[in-house]
C-alpha cells in the first residue's frame, strides 16, 4: 500500500509552537482522509525550527465505491413529488428507479446509487490545500506582495515550499500536485540554513528523505535531538568535573531551536555565584536559554560554568559562540546581582512608610519590612471591587491568627508571616523575574533572622498550585495558606465573580483544591462554615471602613465648596460595600453556602481522581457538611465495608426496604411516625426492631467517636435480621396499623443506616 510524506518548510517556527502544531498537522490530515473514505496502517509526525513533516504509512490508493439506496414516494405519487425524488436522487427519468413492493405500504420507488471511489492523489490534492490555509496556528503572519490582499494565506512564518509525495515500496513515487498562494508543491526541500551547502535536496520518499536531511545536517526527529543534546550536555559536564542541572522544559525548548545541535560550555566570574542559585538559573535560562551546572554532589552549589547549545559548527570550535554567549550571561547576571544586593538595603522613601508601618506592626528596620510597607503605601490594586493589597494582606493576617489554633500554629507567627507574606511583590527580582515569588520572600526572611517558620510560610502560603504540586507540612505554612485562599474565594464569592463553564480567570478551582488537599493531607478538622464567615467579616470591616473614610472626605470637600453641596454622598457607596455593610449582613450566609457547594464538587473531583466512586462519595456528602476531612473518612469506610460480603448484603436489604417503603410514600400509604412495639407480632419484625434500637445506639456512639468503620460494623448487626424480615414478613398486611407500623420499621432502617451514608443513592 503506499505512503504519504508531506514537508511544510518555513521560516523559524517558534519553539514553543512546534510540536502542537506538528501534532494538530496530523490529526487534521489524517481525519480529512478518513473522512473521505480511505483508511491508513500508521501515521508519524516530526518537526524542527524549520519545517513540519508527516509520515503516513499503508495509505488506501483509492477510495471504495459507496452505494446507497433512497427510497422513493409511491408508484401512485403525484408527478410534482415524483419529479422532487429524481431531482434529488440526481436520475433523469423514472425508468432510471426501480419498482419495491411493500406489503403494507404497496409499490414504491427506490433509487439505487453508486457513487464511485476517488484515486487518493485527488482526495489529498483537494485536502491539503484547505488545511494548509486554515491551519489554527496561535499567532499567524502575511508576508510579501500578496499580503496586501484580502484572503492571502497566512503561516506562521512565512512558508517557503511544500513537498508532498505520494507511492508504494515497490513503485516510484509521484508529486501530489496542488497550489497554495502561488505556492506548488513538488520533490524539493533544502537541508540546514548554514552547513549545509545550499542545494536542492529531491525527495522520493520518507527513508531517504530522513537520510538525506540528516547529510545536510538536519536532525529530524525531535526526541532525538533531545536526547542528542542530554547526552552531549552531560558529557560535558562530567568532563569538566561538573553535573548538569536538568530541566525538561528548557531542554523542549532548545531542541526546538536548533536542527542540527552542537553543545558547547561558555562561564562566567565566580563573584556572581553571591546570587542564589534560583536566580542564576532563571537569569540564564531566560535570557539565553542555557543549562546551568553544578559541583559534582552538591545540590545546592551551582558552577560558573553553563551549558549552550548552538545551531551551527563553528570553524574555531564554538569558542567565539561561547565567549559572546558569556558577554550577555554576565550582563544578565550583573543585573541580577544589583536587584539582589539592591534588595538587601534601606528603601530611600523611608518617610513615607510610618503608616504602613504602623498598621502591619513591621520594623523599618529590617528590608523584607520595608518592603510590605511600600506595597501598601503604594495602594496597589489587588481588585477593583476588594481593595489594595495592603487590605488583603490585613485581612489574610487576621484570618490566619484565627486559624492558627486550629492546625496547631503560633497565632503570633503566623500573623507575622501573613504580614510578610506578600512583602516580596514589590522587591528588584521579583520584579524581574515574578515566577520567583514566595521563593525570595523566604530567603530575605531567612535574612533579616525571621522564625524559620515564618520564612518557610512566605513561600509555601501560594502551595499547593496544582494537583501534584508540594503540599505544606508546616503548621505555620498551612494557616497562613489557608487565609490567602480562603479570603481570595469568600472575597470573589462576595463580588459574584465565581467560575462559570470552562473559564476561571482568577484560578478560583485551583484554590479551592488547594484548601481541600491542605486539610486532607494532614488530617486537619476543621469546619469551613466558620472560616468563611470570618473571612466574611473581615470584608464587611474593610468595607465600612473605607465607606467612612470616603464620607468624611467628601464632606470635607462639600464644606470647602470644591463639590456641588446637593451630591448624595452615599451614592458613592460601591455595590460590593453595600452588600457587605451591616444591614445586608444577613445575605451572606446564602453566598457562603454556594461556595460551600463549589468545595464539594471539587471534593467530589479529587475524591474521583483518588479513585472513589461518585455514587459512594454522594452517599455521604450532605449540603452542610464543611468538615471535608471527616467526609473524606466516610468515603472510605463506605468503600471497604461495600466490598465485603456482608455490606452487599446490607445494601440490598437496605435499598429493598427504601424501594418499599419510597413506593408506599408516593401512593399516599399512611407510615406510622413511631414504631409500637405492641403491634409487633411476628419474631422477625421483633429481631429487627431489636437490632434496629442497637445498632442505631452503636453507630451513634461510633460516630460520636469518628469511628465510621466502627459505625459501619454497627450498621452489619442488620443483616440477618433485614433478610429474615423480607422473607417471613408481609409488610403490606391487611391491617392497616399493622401495615403502617411495619412502614415505620422500614423508615428506622433507613434513619439508622442514613447516619452512616445515604444508602439509596449507592448503585448495586
Amino acid at each position: 500500500m503506499p505512503d504519504l510524506l508531506l514537508e511544510l518548510r518555513s521560516e523559524e517556527i517558534p519553539a514553543r509552537m512546534q510540536r502542537k502544531a506538528a501534532g494538530d498537522l496530523k490529526k487534521l490530515v489524517t481525519d480529512g482522509l478518513v473522512e473521505a473514505g480511505l483508511t491508513y496502517e500508521a501515521a508519524g509526525d516530526y518537526w524542527t525550527p524549520r519545517r513540519l513533516t508527516l509520515d503516513i504509512r499503508g495509505l488506501t490508493a483509492r477510495s471504495k465505491d459507496v452505494h446507497e439506496d433512497r427510497k422513493g414516494p409511491s408508484v401512485s405519487a403525484p408527478e410534482a413529488a415524483i419529479a422532487g425524488f429524481l431531482r434529488s436522487a440526481g436520475l433523469t427519468d423514472i425508468a432510471q428507479a426501480h419498482v419495491h413492493t411493500d406489503p403494507k405500504k404497496g409499490d414504491f420507488y427506490v433509487a439505487h446509487l453508486t457513487k464511485p471511489g476517488r484515486p487518493a492523489e485527488e482526495i489529498i490534492a483537494e485536502l491539503l490545500p484547505k488545511i494548509i490555509r486554515e491551519f489554527p496556528w496561535p499567532k499567524s503572519m502575511r508576508w510579501g506582495a500578496a499580503s496586501a490582499k484580502a484572503g492571502s494565506l497566512r503561516w506562521v512564518r512565512p512558508l517557503q515550499s511544500i513537498v508532498c509525495m505520494f507511492g508504494g515500496e515497490t513503485e516510484e513515487p509521484v508529486v501530489v500536485d496542488f497550489e497554495v498562494s502561488g505556492l506548488r508543491s513538488g520533490n524539493i526541500t533544502y537541508g540546514h540554513r548554514f552547513l549545509s551547502d545550499g542545494q536542492p535536496i529531491t525527495v522520493r520518499r520518507f527513508d531517504d528523505y530522513v537520510a538525506k536531511l540528516e547529510k545536510a545536517k538536519v536532525v529530524l526527529d525531535a526526541d532525538r535531538r533531545k536526547e542528542i543534546i542530554l547526552a552531549d550536555a552531560q558529557n560535558i559536564a562530567f568532563a569538566s568535573g561538573l553535573e548538569l542541572v536538568e530541566d525538561e522544559g528548557l531542554l523542549e525548548e532548545v531542541s526546538g531551536l536548533v536542527e542540527w545541535p552542537v553543545v558547547l560550555m561558555g562561564e562566567f566570574e565566580d563573584n556572581f555565584l553571591a546570587i542564589p542559585p534560583e536566580v542564576i538559573r532563571l537569569t540564564i535560562k531566560t535570557n539565553q536559554k542555557c543549562f546551568v551546572t553544578r559541583k559534582a554532589g552538591e545540590t545546592d552549589k551551582l558552577s560558573n560554568k553553563f551549558i549552550l547549545v548552538s545551531n551551527i559548527m563553528a570553524s574555531d570550535g564554538g569558542k567565539e559562540i561561547a565567549y559572546g554567549n558569556g558577554k550577555v550571561v554576565r550582563a544578565r547576571l550583573s543585573d541580577a546581582l544589583y536587584f539582589w544586593t539592591t534588595d538587601q538595603h534601606d528603601l530611600p522613601d523611608m518617610e513615607k512608610l510610618a503608616a504602613a508601618a504602623i498598621r502591619f506592626d513591621l520594623d523599618l528596620k529590617k528590608p523584607l519590612d520595608q518592603r510590605m510597607a511600600r506595597l501598601d503605601a503604594l495602594n496597589v490594586t489587588f481588585h477593583a471591587k476588594l481593595g489594595t493589597q495592603g487590605e488583603r494582606v490585613t485581612r489574610i493576617k487576621a484570618l490566619a491568627r484565627d486559624i492558627a489554633p486550629l492546625v496547631g500554629a503560633d497565632p503570633v507567627l503566623a500573623a507575622r508571616a501573613a504580614a510578610l507574606a506578600k512583602a516580596d511583590l514589590t522587591t528588584e527580582i521579583v520584579g524581574e523575574f515574578p515566577e520567583l515569588q514566595g521563593g525570595m520572600g523566604r530567603k530575605y526572611a531567612l535574612l533579616q533572622n525571621e522564625h524559620p517558620s515564618v520564612a518557610a510560610a512566605i513561600e509555601e502560603h501560594y502551595k499547593p498550585q496544582g494537583p501534584s504540586d508540594f503540599v505544606p507540612s508546616d503548621a505555620v505554612s498551612v494557616a497562613v495558606a489557608l487565609a490567602d485562599k480562603l479570603d481570595t474565594l469568600v472575597g470573589f464569592w462576595a463580588i459574584d465573580e465565581k467560575p462559570t463553564g470552562s473559564k476561571d480567570p482568577y484560578a478560583l478551582r485551583r484554590a479551592a483544591l488547594g484548601v481541600i488537599r491542605l486539610l486532607l493531607s494532614s488530617d486537619w478538622q476543621i469546619a469551613l462554615l466558620p472560616l468563611f464567615q470570618a473571612a466574611f467579616a473581615q470584608l464587611r470591616e474593610d468595607a465600612v471602613e473605607k465607606h467612612v473614610e470616603r464620607y468624611e472626605a467628601q464632606q470635607a470637600a462639600q464644606n470647602s465648596g470644591d463639590v456641588d453641596g446637593e451630591e448624595d454622598v452615599t451614592n458613592a457607596i460601591s455595590g460590593f460595600e453595600k452588600r457587605l455593610r451591616g444591614e445586608v449582613a444577613e445575605h451572606a450566609q446564602p453566598v457562603l453556602l454556594d461556595l460551600l457547594a463549589f468545595f464539594h464538587d471539587r471534593l467530589k473531583v479529587h475524591l474521583r481522581e483518588l479513585g472513589a466512586r461518585h455514587d459512594l462519595i454522594d452517599a455521604v456528602l450532605t449540603d452542610g457538611a464543611d468538615n471535608l476531612l471527616l467526609i473524606a473518612r466516610r468515603v472510605e469506610a463506605l468503600v471497604v465495608y461495600l466490598n465485603s460480603e456482608e455490606g452487599k448484603n446490607l445494601l440490598a436489604g437496605t435499598k429493598r426496604a427504601a424501594n418499599i417503603l419510597s413506593a408506599e410514600e408516593k401512593k399516599g400509604t399512611v407510615v406510622a411516625d413511631t414504631v409500637d412495639p405492641a403491634l409487633l407480632a411476628l419474631d422477625a419484625e421483633k429481631t429487627l426492631f431489636a437490632a434496629v434500637n442497637q445498632a442505631e445506639k452503636d453507630a451513634a456512639q461510633a460516630i460520636q467517636k469518628q469511628d465510621f468503620s466502627g459505625a459501619m460494623i454497627a450498621l452489619s448487626a442488620l443483616r440477618e435480621p433485614v433478610d429474615s424480615f423480607f422473607e417471613d414478613v408481609l409488610v403490606n398486611d391487611e391491617n392497616p396499623a399493622v401495615r403502617a407500623n411495619r412502614l415505620a420499621l422500614l423508615a428506622r432502617i433507613r434513619t439508622a443506616t442514613n447516619t452512616v451514608a445515604d444508602f439509596s443513592k449507592i448503585a448495586g
